[in-house]
């Protein structure tokens, strides 16, 4: 590693073999984890949500599936919002969106904004695309009924971390050809590459002691995600031929993190094809720091950043 990551995270370090469970044990384990990360004592590590937002759960009916939504609204507004699609992290085998909570609910009350995270399928059961549909059926089905929600369609953002910034990425890609228009899209520590070459990134090597991100779960996660007969091309937007005219990204790396190079270079994509691209970089902090606010404290001037960008693209949306 380049350097040593923050002492607490090394309480989180995952020893799990993944690539040794069965299906029904990366379940099980992921049920574990949830369980875990959603209980009020996780706080210390998961951060306190922002008392300034309310934070509800709702159901919406897709075609052949119910998915929930947790929804984070400031407490104190009274007008048509900004509208932030949040996609949580997990490599599409773990994760729930109550573990972006701390994130989610601050960006609410102060940006302020509707902010709605997405309880997409799973793998090993619902591999991709199955999650990606998932991200953009929810997203045209909120901006189609956006009086019903409060929000604003013309000012429209996604927002994602590790498989959650591929959600978001893909979305944006894939909106700026049919889909509702998008002010912005924040991808942090995106996973940006899900073919054969996704280990292949220095940042890999370098970091590959790290504690919240073991090889065996990335090789697990792609083991398990990406099905055969699935061009995995498809559903990594580093590959795509042409990154031009997508809305303005930020894009959150962490130095520590073996998907750092992920973020990197997809950053520099977009700057190559014309796509106002931010790069910003963490030196201190490793991979799902924005999800552990607790234990990496660079994630409070992670969290301003993504604020400060936020309120500039969605305020100056035409209404």
């Amino acid at each position: 590693m380049r350097s040593k990551a923050p002492l607490g995270t090394r309480i989180l370090r995952d020893t799990q073999d993944w690539e040794a469970l069965s299906d029904h044990q990366v379940i099980l384990a992921r049920e574990k984890a949830i369980r875990a990360a959603t209980s009020r004592a996780a706080w210390v590590v998961t951060g306190r949500p922002d008392r300034r937002a309310q934070i509800t759960e709702t159901r919406i009916d897709l075609p052949g599936r119910r998915l929930m939504l947790r929804v984070h609204r400031p407490k104190a507004a009274s007008r048509t919002l900004p509208l932030i699609v949040s996609f949580h992290g997990g490599g599409f085998i773990a994760g729930t969106a109550a573990q972006n909570d701390w994130l989610n609910s601050h960006l609410a009350a102060r940006c302020p904004a509707v902010v709605v995270s997405v309880e997409y399928r799973l793998a090993p059961e619902h591999p991709l695309p199955q999650p990606i549909e998932d991200g953009y059926d929810i997203l045209v089905r909120l901006v189609e009924d956006a009086a019903g929600w409060g929000v604003d369609p013309g000012a429209v953002a996604v927002m994602g971390e590790s498989a959650g910034g591929t959600i978001a990425a893909l979305i944006a890609l894939r909106a700026g050809k049919d889909g509702p228009p998008l002010r912005a899209q924040v991808l942090n520590y995106p996973v940006t590459d899900w073919t054969e070459t996704m280990s292949g990134y220095a940042s890999v090597d370098e970091n590959a002691d790290n504690p919240t991100l073991p090889m065996s779960r990335m090789r697990a996660a792609r083991r398990l995600s990406v099905p055969p007969g699935l061009d995995a091309r498809d559903v990594s937007p580093l590959t795509f031929d042409s990154l031009a005219d997508l809305p303005p990204a930020l894009v959150v790396t962490a130095a520590l993190d073996p998907l750092a190079d992920h973020g990197r270079r997809y950053a520099e994509r977009l700057r190559e094809d014309g796509t106002d691209a931010h790069l910003a970089c963490y030196p201190r902090a490793t991979h799902s720091f924005l999800s552990i606010p607790g234990l990496v404290p660079a994630a409070r001037p992670a969290r301003r950043e993504i604020l400060t960008f936020l309120r500039a693209h969605l305020r100056s949306a035409p209404r």
